[in-house]
């Protein structure tokens, strides 16, 4: 019987001081099939390869980012689809992982201006984003790797509204983020737009981040 190759597909996220929101790397791919088209970092599960180091390893050699850029990764889904890919029957595992700010060529877009992709990565893109939103705060490991250890209010706003789609209510996310373990509202406001009041700072408890990791 033919056996299927497992193919390890990256959603790799970073939220830098710079962005308004999540951005997603992609990069043009260097071989066949699909040779120059945008893709997600992607590669093929080596023997005896843990999965997160494979997500990494992804990360680096496709996306160009610096290992010691590469935080946190998780699993997310897997797409099982024969036809997937044209070379042959191909599980396509698809992780995330969170990137710090580096120099890279990567090129980084948010979830509504994602480019038509190779293989079925628009697709992996549209089930990771429902699957991320509904992470966010509530896996710690996650939530602390896009927030920081704290943040300012507005950003868990463009948190929220880059992976749900839509801006959240005000009341709600702030009741989401009071029931956090570990997180809580310091007495710092910081100012993050010239105009506007200055916005509430949330910070993680010291512990709870330890023991997150």
């Amino acid at each position: 019987m033919e056996q299927s190759v497992v193919s390890i597909d990256v959603v790799t996220l970073r939220c830098w001081d710079a962005d308004s929101g999540v951005r997603l790397g992609i990069a043009p791919r260097e071989f066949e099939p699909f040779t120059g088209e945008l893709a997600l970092p992607g590669v093929l599960l080596g023997r005896g390869e843990r999965l997160v180091d494979a997500a990494r390893r992804a990360v680096h050699t496709k996306l160009g980012v610096p290992t010691e850029a590469i935080g946190a990764v998780g699993q997310l889904v897997t797409f099982d689809e024969p036809h997937r890919d044209p070379r042959g029957p191909t599980l396509a595992i698809a992780m995330w992982a969170v990137v710090a700010e580096h120099d890279g060529p990567a090129e980084w877009v948010g979830f509504d201006k994602v480019p038509p992709l190779a293989f079925d990565h628009n697709r992996i893109v549209d089930t990771s984003r429902s699957l991320l939103a509904g992470l966010l705060w509530k896996d710690a490991t996650l939530t602390r790797a896009l927030a920081g250890t704290e943040f300012p209010a507005t950003r868990a706003v463009d948190l929220s509204t880059s992976l749900h789609g839509a801006r959240p209510d005000a009341a709600n996310l702030n009741r989401t983020l009071a029931a956090i373990p570990g997180l809580g509202r310091t007495g710092e406001r910081r100012r993050v737009k010239a105009t506007g009041r200055p916005a509430v700072v949330w910070a993680f408890d010291v512990d709870e981040g330890s023991s997150a990791r």
